[in-house]
């Protein structure tokens, strides 16, 4: 049994790894569409950022209230090893098929679709008997912020943009140019913070079910906090993951967000970026694990829609939201087979 924690915890990390490159274009596709960083600073930038989002979390949050979500969303009774493991699998599999295609799915919803299909698998039900698998106060707050993570996104940015196009219509227009690309930098990082701080819970959140279970069977009982505390390097090694993820960067994806779903200027790119951290800090705030793809998505529409509607191609949005809304039970579908297969094995 502990060599099967070992290889979750390693499979985790990947998956931390894989989310950083895949979401990379979430934090530097803006700042690489306006040509404020080349790609290669941009990902230096934003995963400098994404490291960073640990101290913010550890000593001004002063908790994890994300990844404890995350490590709750399947009642305790239904969580061993194998449904870990399984859910695991099924994200990464999913993660590697959307980048590869460049779709800019979400890496919390798979996860969450891996985590709830496998358990529900375990539980040998997909009928409405999985609602004593599934912890809805948990998963309902979660998937409602498919939807109003973006739309939050969407109306900050809206409401940003509206607000410096009025205070800056009589400024010179080369100056303020400038004054945005050096703003963007600062946006950037914000977002890049959000983006870190998010995510890297996620995967402690999934490491944390499966260490909560192994100690359990040891006869130790711990919750999440006790967790966090006397497996400090878990945290730790989380946001330093996904770091390194989004150093190796995700250009597929890098150019549907920057340049696919709307042109974005360097003031546009502020008002989108500031949108999106503001969004991603309060769903931290409320320990609502939300997609950072869908958030900077929606902003950067947001930001579109204050030139006119047809300015966003919402052709590609509507791509987007279907791969969005079948994230969650394709991943869920996967992960069940893959733990029927490991069952097998195991």
């Amino acid at each position: 049994m502990f060599t099967l924690l070992i290889v979750i915890i390693v499979l985790a990390f990947i998956f931390d790894y894989i989310n950083g490159f895949h979401d990379a274009a979430n934090s530097i596709a803006t700042i690489v569409s306006t040509k404020v960083l080349t790609p290669f600073q941009a990902v230096i930038w934003a995963a400098l950022f994404n490291f960073a989002a640990f101290f913010i979390a550890k000593y001004i949050f002063k908790e994890f209230g994300i990844g404890n979500t995350v490590a709750k969303w399947v009642n305790p009774q239904f969580i061993t090893l194998q449904v870990i493991l399984a859910g695991i699998i099924a994200a990464i599999i999913w993660n590697l098929l959307t980048w590869w295609f460049g779709i800019p799915s979400s890496s919390s919803h798979t996860l969450m679709g891996g985590f709830v299909g496998a358990a529900l698998a375990h539980a040998g039900s997909f009928s409405p008997g999985g609602a004593d698998v599934i912890n809805y106060a948990k998963v309902i707050p979660t998937f409602l912020f498919i939807f109003c993570a973006p739309l939050i996104g969407m109306i900050i940015a809206f409401v940003i943009t509206i607000l410096i196009v009025h205070l800056c219509k009589r400024a010179n227009p080369y100056r303020a140019e400038n004054w945005f690309k050096r703003l963007q930098l600062l946006s950037s990082a914000a977002f890049s913070l959000g983006h870190g701080s998010n995510d890297s819970q996620k995967v402690m959140g999934i490491i944390g079910a499966a260490m909560i279970y192994y100690e359990g069977t040891q006869g130790h009982h711990m919750d999440f906090n006790q967790f966090v505390s006397q497996y400090s390097w878990v945290p730790f090694t989380s946001f330093l993951a996904i770091g390194l993820g989004t150093m190796s960067g995700g250009w597929k994806i890098v150019k549907t967000m920057g340049t696919r779903i709307t042109k974005v200027t360097p003031l546009e790119g502020v008002a989108a970026e500031t949108a999106g951290a503001m969004t991603l800090f309060l769903t931290e705030h409320f320990k609502i694990p939300v997609s950072t793809t869908h958030t900077i998505t929606g902003s950067i529409i947001g930001v579109g829609a204050t030139k006119r509607l047809s300015a966003v191609r919402w052709g590609v949005t509507v791509n987007l939201l279907w791969a969005w809304i079948l994230t969650i039970p394709i991943s869920a579908v996967l992960a069940a087979v893959v733990y029927f297969i490991l069952k097998l094995f195991m």
